[in-house]
C-alpha cells in the first residue's frame, strides 16, 4: 500500500468554528503536538488574515518542527506574497474552480482561473516554496475541467493536488468516481479535503484514499466550518486498522491531542464521538459489561490503549451484576457475593428513579452494606463568593480537613470559578484535576434547583460526584467536596 500523508487544518480551517479565536501562544502549542504525533503538513493558519495571523504563521514556521508548515492563500498575488513573508515551507494555494464560484464568486471565468493558477505557481516556485494547489467546491466541478486545472497545475511546477468537497456534498460513490479519473491523470500526489455537512466526511476521505488519493486533509476533533472538517482521529484509525495504508502519524497521542485542543479551543468533545469522546469506551449496558470481562473483543472494535484511551464501566439503570462487582473491586471493597447482590440492588433501584448514580453514591451505599461508615474528613464551614459589576469574581472558604480549620479564597471568570479555585488553594495537598463540570436545572423559574456533577481525576482514577440546591455556588462546593471526600477516604 502507498503512503499517506497527513495534512492536519486545526490551526486554519478549524479555527474557523465559530467561537474559536486561537492566540499565538496556543497555536504554537497545538503546532508542536501535532509534530510529536507525526504529522506530515500544519496548515498554520491563513496570512491575509490579520497581522497577529502572520506573526502566529512565522513562529511556527521558525521553530523548526519535522513537519512542513503550510499557509492558505487566495490566488491573488497579495494573499501570496503575505504567506511567503512569512517563511512557510509550502502554499496552500486555493482555486475556485466549479462554474457556480466562478460565476458568482469570482465573477470571473474558468480561463482566468487557469491564467491565475499558472501565474501564481510558478511565483511560489520561484520564491523556493512548495504549491498545493486546492480546488475550492472541487467537487461540484466539472470533472474534465478538474484534470485540465490538474495539468495547468502540474505544468507549472506544483507539488500536489487537492480537491476539495467544500460543502460536504459527495458521497462515497462519488467520491471514488470523482478521484479515481483525477488520480488516473496525476503525476503528483493527489489530495482530498472533506467537510462534514452530511456527516459523510471520514467515509469519503477514506473512499478517495482507496481511489488513489495521497494526502488526506483533517482536523483535531473534525472542528471547521458548519459541521466540521474529518476528524483526525476517525480517519487515522480507520486507515490503521481497515485499509493497510501506512502513514507517519503515531496514533497512541491521539486521545491526549484531542484534549489539548478541546482545552485551548473551548469547544467540547461530544461524549459520543468516535475515538475520543468520553463514552468512546465506556460501557453501562449488563450484556456489553459480561462480554468485555470475558473478552474485551465482543463489544469494542477498536482496543482503548491503542489511542491513549481507557476503558470505563459507569453505573445507570442499564447496568449489570458484574459491572457492581467490578467496581467495587476498583474501589477497593471487599465483599461477599450476597453482599454484592445489595449494593447492585440498591444501584438499579437508584436508575430506574431516572437519577445518576456516582462513584461517591457507589461507595456511599458499598459503606452503608458493609456497615462502615465513615466520618469524612472534609467539611464547609463558610463560604463567601462575590461579582458583580467592575468587581474580579472572588470567593473564601473555610473547611475543616480532620479537625483543622482552613481558610483560602480565590478569584475566577465567576464566582462559581472562584469558589472551585478557593478549595483547589484549601486542598494542596490532594492531587486531583477537574475534568468535567456539568450542571442541569431540576426546575423551572428563578429559584431553580441546579444538580452539579463533577468528575475529578487522581492517580488515575475518575471519582463522579453531585450536588444539589438553589444556589448554584453552594451546589457546586458541595459536588467538589462529595468528590474529594471520595478521593481521600480512597488514598
Amino acid at each position: 500500500m502507498a503512503k499517506v500523508l497527513f495534512l492536519d487544518t486545526t490551526l486554519r480551517d478549524g479555527e474557523q468554528t465559530p467561537g474559536v479565536s486561537l492566540n499565538a501562544e496556543d497555536k504554537l502549542k497545538i503546532a508542536k503536538a501535532l509534530d510529536n504525533l507525526g504529522i506530515d503538513i500544519i496548515e498554520a493558519g491563513a496570512a491575509c488574515v490579520s497581522d497577529g495571523e502572520r506573526e502566529s504563521i512565522k513562529a511556527i514556521a521558525k521553530e523548526g518542527l519535522k513537519a512542513e508548515v503550510s499557509s492558505f492563500a487566495r490566488i491573488l498575488k497579495n494573499d501570496v506574497d503575505q504567506a511567503l513573508a512569512c517563511e512557510v515551507d509550502s502554499v496552500f494555494l486555493v482555486a475556485p474552480t466549479s462554474d457556480l464560484h466562478i460565476k458568482w464568486k469570482l465573477k470571473s471565468t474558468q480561463e482566468e482561473v487557469l491564467s491565475k493558477v499558472t501565474e501564481l505557481t510558478r511565483y511560489i516556485k520561484e520564491h523556493g516554496a512548495k504549491v498545493d494547489l486546492c480546488c475550492e467546491d472541487g467537487s461540484r466541478t466539472d470533472h474534465d475541467f478538474l484534470v485540465k486545472v490538474l495539468k495547468t497545475a502540474e505544468q507549472a511546477g506544483a507539488d500536489r493536488f487537492t480537491v476539495a468537497d467544500t460543502v460536504g456534498v459527495l458521497t462515497p460513490e462519488m467520491t471514488a468516481k470523482l478521484f479515481e479519473k483525477v488520480t488516473k491523470h496525476a503525476k503528483v500526489p493527489v489530495g482530498v479535503h472533506c467537510h462534514d455537512d452530511f456527516g459523510m466526511g471520514t467515509a469519503n476521505t477514506l473512499t478517495a484514499v482507496k481511489a488513489g488519493a495521497r494526502c488526506v486533509d483533517v482536523a483535531v476533533n473534525g472542528l471547521g466550518e458548519r459541521a466540521g472538517n474529518t476528524s483526525l482521529e476517525e480517519v487515522a484509525v480507520a486507515l490503521r486498522l481497515t485499509t493497510g495504508h501506512k502513514f507517519n502519524l503515531r496514533i497512541e497521542g491521539l486521545t491526549r491531542l484531542s484534549k489539548l485542543v478541546e482545552k485551548l479551543t473551548g469547544i467540547p468533545v461530544p461524549p459520543n464521538k468516535a475515538i475520543v469522546g468520553e463514552n468512546a469506551f465506556t460501557h453501562e449496558a449488563g450484556i456489553h459489561v459480561d462480554g468485555i470481562l470475558k473478552k474485551p473483543s465482543t463489544y469494542e472494535p477498536i482496543k482503548p490503549e491503542i489511542v491513549g484511551g481507557k476503558r470505563r464501566f459507569v453505573l445507570g439503570k442499564h447496568v449489570g451484576f458484574k459491572a457492581v462487582k467490578k467496581l467495587l473491586e476498583e474501589s477497593g471493597f471487599k465483599m461477599g457475593e450476597e453482599q454484592a447482590k445489595q449494593v447492585f440492588d440498591q444501584v438499579k433501584f437508584i436508575g430506574d428513579k431516572g437519577k445518576r448514580v456516582t462513584s461517591v453514591d457507589l461507595d456511599t451505599i458499598a459503606e452503608s452494606v458493609l456497615g462502615q461508615k465513615k466520618e469524612k474528613p472534609l467539611h464547609l464551614i463558610e463560604l463567601t463568593a462575590l461579582a458583580g459589576n467592575k468587581v474580579t469574581p472572588n470567593a473564601m472558604v473555610k473547611l475543616q480537613k480532620n479537625g483543622e480549620t482552613i481558610m483560602a479564597s480565590g478569584v475566577g471568570d465567576g464566582p462559581v470559578d472562584a469558589a472551585i479555585n478557593a478549595i483547589k488553594s484549601a486542598v494542596k495537598d490532594v492531587p486531583f484535576e477537574l475534568t468535567e463540570y456539568h450542571v442541569d436545572a431540576v426546575s423551572g423559574g428563578t429559584d431553580a434547583v441546579v444538580r452539579i456533577l463533577v468528575k475529578l481525576k487522581s492517580k488515575g482514577r475518575i471519582v463522579t460526584a453531585e450536588g444539589a440546591g438553589t444556589d448554584i455556588v453552594l451546589a457546586s462546593v458541595d459536588a467538589m467536596l462529595n468528590g474529594l471526600n471520595n478521593i481521600i477516604m480512597r488514598s
